[in-house]
């Protein structure tokens, strides 16, 4: 599994997959990515040490990525974090959180912004239908509005390709993405393990009518398959 990458384009920045105790929630009807995990702690920090040395600081901007929350990681990486964003000049940090999560937040974003970092936290929200969402993606965000994700979120992520989207809501999701956020990352359902498969005519709606007119968008991040940012695979 590669772990580390450059993205050269959009939002230019290095990004790090690194391991932690793994998502606590574990109930999206769709993800199986939590299997990323490990109780053992001690190797976990020796896999995510690794992989840190090999961030430059090229951009000042680095993104972690853990197959959960940040708060998920242990301490001694969370530590090595701050250790390499001084010592790369490393100046905005992106990194995930689930909303069950949220409250930690504050915390996270204090500690760093006295190491002269910028926080900023990208959540997987996968559609604003709320209903959808939380009741057959099952993600626990308690039916929450975009103006209340906004207060914990700077970025969202959004699921598309499943059945019973259409042109209409996943344009509509991108566009309130980008009203209340910062950026967008839009994700094409891609087969995992769950029961929740890929719907192959909602994703030719999305690649002819949705892709060509957000594609050039600074502010929208496009993966057509789950590795295009240069992490995760096998």
């Amino acid at each position: 599994m590669n772990r580390y990458s450059v993205i050269t384009e959009k939002n230019p920045r290095e990004i790090v997959l690194l391991r932690g105790s793994g998502c606590k929630w574990r109930k999206c009807s769709f993800c199986d990515y939590h299997l990323d995990f490990s109780c053992d702690e001690e190797e976990n920090f020796q896999l995510n040490k690794k992989e840190l040395a090999k961030v430059k600081g090229t951009y000042g901007n680095l993104e972690t990525i853990n197959s959960g929350s940040f708060c998920d990681l242990d301490e001694q990486t969370v530590e090595e974090i701050l250790r390499i964003c001084g010592q790369r000049h490393i100046k905005r940090l992106h990194i995930e959180c689930h909303w069950q999560d949220r409250h930690s937040l504050a915390e996270i974003r204090q500690r760093f912004a006295g190491a002269g970092v910028e926080v900023i936290v990208k959540m997987g929200v996968e559609t604003f239908d709320a209903a959808f969402r939380d009741d057959v993606l099952l993600k626990g965000m308690e039916h929450a509005k975009p103006r209340e994700i906004a207060r914990f979120a700077d970025e969202v992520c959004l699921l598309f390709g499943l059945t019973g989207q259409t042109e209409r809501s996943m344009r509509g999701d991108i566009e309130t993405g980008l009203a209340y956020f910062r950026r967008v990352c839009v994700n094409l359902m891609t087969e995992n393990s769950t029961p929740i498969k890929p719907d192959r005519q909602v994703m030719t709606v999305f690649e002819k009518q949705i892709y060509p007119q957000y594609r050039d968008n600074e502010r929208v991040d496009i993966l057509l398959e789950n590795t295009d940012f240069g992490v995760g695979g096998e």
